[in-house]
């Protein structure tokens, strides 16, 4: 074969290797934002007093305000 084939494929393979080793970067810093998010919103829950009874309960209450609402914004629509 030839060299400048050689040498190409010899290119290739480090840059798999490189672009190996970001990704697993890239994952490890997903991994850490994740967790600083998850602090964050400990905190912030923390910050309010609630329990995590009462955290559950106001997701739950948005989740029904939610679909309540793109019911109501469906309905406005069909009437146009």
């Amino acid at each position: 074969m030839s060299s400048k084939i050689n040498r190409l494929r010899a290119e290739r393979g480090k840059n798999d290797e490189k672009i190996a080793v970001l990704r697993a970067r890239n994952n490890e810093i997903d991994k850490q934002i994740t967790e600083l998010e998850n602090l964050d919103i400990v905190g912030m829950v923390r910050s309010m007093g609630m329990t995590p009874e009462q955290l559950a309960a106001l997701i739950q209450a948005s989740k029904t305000d939610a679909s309540t609402l793109t019911g109501k914004e469906e309905d406005s629509h069909e009437n146009d």
